[in-house]
């Protein structure tokens, strides 16, 4: 029977079930990836390597492209878009993540690891398998902890070498009432501020510091007004390059194989190419005149953080098992 003696509604039916059958494969094979940051960056480089090595190793079945500078929209935004499968796989800051995912408000506490080596290790350990899990739940697959480096403190005063040396300083923070309470127990005095507003803010004596990672602090020349760095390393949250749930479950096991290994092979490189880049701004910034200290003994800056955990867990109580485990990760 040809096609005249098919009939035109039986057709029109054979062509509908074709294209339902065929969408979830061309969806699959057409993947568009989230990221806030510039094309030249260590994010977008690690990203750009792991949909490189995707398409490769599936010899093109899978290919996509990523979307640099926020273009798809805000983090909370792209979050949920990841979540729902309108965007196949980002990278995100934990720290944010948090509304989404309860169990990443763990890595903004003070001081929840020792080291930026160390961060590597929880990560790629037991701690980061807990917060994967809880990704999972909301519907991302966690495929590889990125560094984000360490936020420690800068000012114009002088450097900082023991809490003492934070009596009385207002510091610029993050909006969120964690950062707010790590000030206060420092016995500084913490305001919550755009980050755009900090330069001038420095300048002209509103606050006296804030706190990020070198590569911020240098970009932002921050270090024009605030000419002392002191390692504190209080903060070190790290960032997840995710793929949504949605996207993984249309995939082969040899497919998540493969996007598995690219996702590791991916966040070793971009740990490397961060350590290179906070290098590198350390030297612009020592050039310039930057008076930078290591701080030796941190353990009186921890101690002082047990009025913050204290808060924190009689807020969330049900995150007191994974605190632990993060905290006793050597």
């Amino acid at each position: 029977m040809g096609i005249k003696g098919f009939g035109a509604t039986a057709l029109a039916s054979a062509l509908a079930f074709a294209v339902v059958v065929a969408a979830p494969a061309a969806e699959a094979k057409d993947w568009r990836g989230w990221n806030i940051h510039v094309e030249d960056y260590p994010v977008s480089h690690g990203m750009e390597a792991f949909m490189a090595e995707v398409t490769e190793k599936t010899n093109g079945e899978i290919k996509g492209k990523v979307f640099h500078q926020g273009v798809l929209g805000s983090q909370p935004d792209a979050i949920e878009q990841t979540r729902l499968g309108i965007i196949d796989f980002g990278e995100f800051s934990l720290g944010p993540m948090g509304q989404a995912v309860p169990e990443a408000n763990v890595v903004s506490l003070p001081f929840i690891f020792k080291s930026i080596d160390q961060m590597h290790r929880a990560m790629d350990g037991a701690p980061g398998e807990a917060l994967s899990a809880g990704l999972e739940k909301k519907g991302l697959i966690a495929l590889g902890y990125y560094d984000a480096g360490a936020r420690s403190f800068y000012n114009s005063k002088g450097p900082i070498n023991t809490p003492a040396d934070m009596e009385g300083m207002k510091v610029r923070v993050m909006n969120n009432d964690l950062f707010v309470d790590m000030i206060a127990a420092l016995g500084g005095n913490a305001t919550p501020m755009a980050f755009a507003e900090v330069y001038q803010s420095i300048k002209t004596n509103v606050v006296d510091g804030a706190e990020n990672n070198p590569p911020s602090y240098e970009s932002t020349a921050h270090h024009e007004v605030a000419p002392y760095f002191s390692f504190s390393e209080h903060l070190i949250i790290p960032e997840v390059l995710a793929i949504s749930k949605k996207t993984w479950d249309t995939l082969t096991p040899e497919q998540q194989e493969i996007v598995k290994t690219a996702g590791k092979n991916s966040t070793m490189l971009q740990r490397e190419l961060w350590k290179e880049r906070e290098t590198a701004s350390l030297e612009t910034v020592k050039a310039a005149g930057v008076q930078v200290n290591m701080i030796e003994d941190k353990g009186p800056f921890q101690e002082a953080m047990a009025p913050v955990y204290e808060k924190f867990l009689a807020a969330n109580p049900e995150m007191t098992e994974i605190v632990e485990l993060f905290q006793n990760f050597e």
